[in-house]
């Protein structure tokens, strides 16, 4: 598997609904994941985790966010052509006044190479 390192520059974007459905995503986002923006709006946001990461992460990232606090963590994500890269991401609960709803604010930048190491370490004690 090919591996995606971010640019220094790069800021992932994205708007879920309360299901995870993706509303919005930004061009660094597309880019890095590999998907057009008509690919990823009304899919899962789950349509770039990677088997890697353990589902105890996610359980916590939603009961997070679910309770109205903001979550961060580092994330290892799949591209569309099978390869990966690591984002440290922060998650806001937010209403949507357009939308009439809640819905989550992804934004996500690159990780250190030291942040990617103890993320692995300590994903390898969950499941």
């Amino acid at each position: 598997m090919k591996e995606y390192v971010l640019k220094k520059n790069d800021f992932l974007v994205s708007q879920t609904d309360a299901k995870g459905i993706i509303l919005f995503a930004n061009d660094d986002f597309c880019n890095v994941a590999g998907y057009t923006l008509e690919e990823l709006v009304g899919k899962p946001h789950n349509i770039v985790r990677h088997p890697d990461m353990p589902k105890a992460a996610f359980k916590n990232l939603w009961e997070t966010i679910k309770s109205d606090k903001v979550w961060n963590g580092y994330v290892k994500n799949r591209t569309k052509d099978g390869g990966f890269y690591w984002v440290y991401a922060t998650v806001y609960p937010m209403y949507d006044e357009t939308r009439k709803e809640k819905t989550y604010l992804s934004c996500r930048r690159k990780p250190s190479e030291q942040e990617i190491q103890e993320a692995i370490e300590l994903y390898k004690t969950l499941r």
